[in-house]
């Protein structure tokens, strides 16, 4: 069944500093949210580093576990972001584990025993001054996948600055043309997908 709500995207961020200190994979995430508004989405950013996110594979932990309600918000959207800097050559140890937390839904199916996720459009937008964004994007993909999300193409958007250097994407003067166009196309193809998946749901598993 059709729907005329605004999609909904929310930006997890996976920064290692808590606010109100600046980070690059805020404002690289700001930016393609701000491209999904256009695209008719209301958008919603979380840094993750701020909420109390223990280790482990379960919805829920127990007492002092801020993942529930977080959880309540990726499943309330259309479209999840996961924005991350390279730390050596990898994804920072927040969206790892973000993506633990969300493992805990592996195993967990709707009604019609698709995926607890299917249906949502998974994107990534990655920062560093090292080489790795491919790589790093590689291992969020998968993740991503694995629990069930829909990539679309174009589902990166990332700069990477030069290696041993300290300029941080946030100290640009202004966004390069190639990583504004990037987004952008991120932003388009995703939006597109998860109309796509509203109108058109996965079909349930043959039994």
């Amino acid at each position: 069944m059709t729907t005329t709500a605004p999609l909904r995207a929310l930006a997890l961020v996976c920064t290692l500093n808590r606010s109100p200190a600046a980070s690059s994979s805020q404002l690289l995430a700001e930016q393609v949210l701000e491209l999904l508004s256009a695209e008719g989405a209301t958008t919603e950013l979380v840094r993750a580093v701020d909420h109390t996110i223990p280790p482990g594979v379960a919805a829920d932990v127990g007492e002092g576990d801020d993942w529930p309600a977080l959880r309540e918000r990726v499943l309330a959207c259309d479209i999840l972001l996961l924005a991350t800097p390279i730390w050596l050559g990898h994804p920072s140890s927040v969206a790892q584990r973000v993506l633990e937390r969300l493992n805990a839904d592996i195993s967990e199916t709707d009604e019609q025993g698709r995926p607890l996720m299917a249906g949502r459009v998974g994107a990534v937008a990655v920062v560093g001054n090292e080489d790795g964004a491919h790589k790093v994007s590689a291992d969020l993909f998968q993740g991503l996948n694995d629990l069930g999300f829909t990539l679309p193409p174009q589902a990166l958007t990332y700069w990477v600055g030069e290696a041993m250097h300290g300029t941080d994407y946030q100290e640009l003067s202004e966004t390069p043309e190639q990583v504004r166009s990037t987004s952008a196309a991120l932003a388009s193809t995703a939006a597109h997908l998860a109309r796509v998946l509203r109108e058109r749901p996965f079909p349930a598993p043959p039994s």
